[in-house]
């Protein structure tokens, strides 16, 4: 219910998901929600980052998550910034 509020509201809407493998009926609920507005998010590490370790994984997800509902953090780094 708190999703479908979200998108009636047409606020951002991220759905994070880690279990695979995926069911043809996961996939197509994923396919509804994305046609609906909402971001559907697969939790899997940027190791083209180069993450030092777990503690980098998780910021770097946390980020991108928080880029993505368009709320300020200080996490990680962007793209094309300086280290």
């Amino acid at each position: 219910r708190a999703a479908e509020v979200t998108l009636k509201e047409r606020r951002p809407l991220v759905l994070a998901f880690r279990e695979t493998p995926l069911s043809l009926v996961q996939i197509d609920n994923m396919r509804r929600a994305t046609a609906a507005g909402a971001v559907v998010f697969p939790l899997v590490p940027a190791f083209y980052l180069r993450p030092r370790g777990l503690e980098e994984i998780a910021v770097q997800i946390t980020a991108r998550i928080l880029d993505l509902l368009r709320l300020p953090h200080r996490l990680g780094q962007r793209w094309g910034t300086a280290r």
